[in-house]
């Protein structure tokens, strides 16, 4: 039920010579670029039991980058960490997605984190962030349950409609919903969710948000919201809402687009953490405004200057950003780790 039949409905008629019945559908061929693709995917790490020095396998992640920009002629190569969420970082070494990141430096490569794991946040990798004059943005993709609190924090202020309390749920399948049900993972996630509501109605609003790894969802995900706030006189009243979304297919434009400004970015010389991508994520760099709109108009300038002819009064199309930015064609962008969240 719910689906198409993979045969033709029945027609009450035994079949014959001249009525056999239909052939399966047959599988469709992976696209030619697709396979391209995946033969680039390298096996990682570090895994359970790798006797590698923290030297070594950012030796090994830097090769893979360095090598694949050679391979391929790229004038550059964006790394983008789109891996399942570690926890807090605090434990003995350097957590994977610090490694990776660490070699992106090395490699000379933009870097963008999409996820709320460490990355380029260790303070062991502040001096070469600092010498590597390399444009940057992160962290925490903002796709669906954040993106929407962005939207409604906002109101309220604006309204002096005082918030006591936002409280909310995450019911999760996926690669996500089973790295989440660890709880430090867990807890590094939340920590951006929160920070939208801080940074716009101040500390002391209370409520948590529970996540639960219901692995049936696959990649879909139901994210509520509970918000008691007062209203004139200080009438209570309560806001709910519910967001059901594809995690990969709400995360997907995003990374592209963020590829390619970073890229441009990069082409156009600019350097240290890029703050007008505020816009794409929960816990962005520096002090930007709380606001969606606010940080929608930030991205829109930061888009024209990147043109090289800018237009006044050019929108840009799509997701987020205009094809015209002007993003070279022969700039390549690589995942980090692990596969689109």
């Amino acid at each position: 039920m719910g689906g198409a039949a993979p045969y033709p409905p029945p027609t009450g008629r035994p079949p014959t010579a001249r009525s056999a019945p239909a052939a399966p559908p047959q599988a469709t061929p992976a696209p030619p670029r697709k396979e391209a693709a995946d033969r680039e995917i390298r096996p990682g790490g570090p895994a359970p039991g790798d006797t590698r020095t923290t030297e070594e396998l950012v030796t090994a992640f830097t090769h893979d980058l360095t090598d694949f920009r050679r391979r391929c002629g790229l004038n550059r190569v964006v790394v983008v960490n789109v891996a399942s969420t570690e926890p807090a970082s605090g434990g003995v070494g350097l957590p994977p997605s610090t490694l990776y990141a660490a070699a992106a430096l090395r490699a000379g490569c933009p870097y963008v984190n999409f996820t709320p794991s460490t990355g380029l946040r260790h303070p062991a990798l502040a001096a070469p962030l600092a010498a590597g004059g390399l444009p940057h943005a992160g962290r925490d993709g903002k796709t669906g349950q954040t993106l929407l609190r962005a939207v409604l924090a906002p109101m309220f202020h604006q309204r002096a409609l005082t918030v006591r309390a936002w409280s909310g749920s995450n019911l999760l399948g996926g690669g996500d919903g089973a790295a989440l049900a660890d709880p430090a993972a867990a807890a590094a996630k939340n920590a951006g969710k929160e920070r939208v509501l801080t940074d716009t109605l101040g500390p002391g609003v209370e409520g948590q948000v529970h996540i639960d790894d219901v692995p049936a969802l696959g990649e879909w995900k139901t994210a509520w919201d509970h918000i008691a706030f007062d209203g004139f006189l200080g009438t209570r009243m309560i806001l709910q809402t519910l967001w059901q979304g594809c995690d990969s297919a709400l995360a997907a434009p995003l990374v592209l687009d963020l590829a390619r400004l970073t890229a441009r970015a990069h082409e156009k010389g600019l350097t240290g953490p890029l703050e007008d991508l505020a816009f794409y994520f929960k816990d962005p760099e520096g002090t930007p405004p709380a606001s969606l709109s606010a940080q929608y108009a930030r991205l829109l300038t930061f888009g024209h200057s990147l043109s090289d002819h800018p237009e006044p009064g050019e929108r840009p199309t799509g997701t987020g950003m205009d094809a015209g930015t002007g993003t070279d064609t022969r700039t390549g962008t690589g995942t980090a780790t692990g596969t689109a969240r």
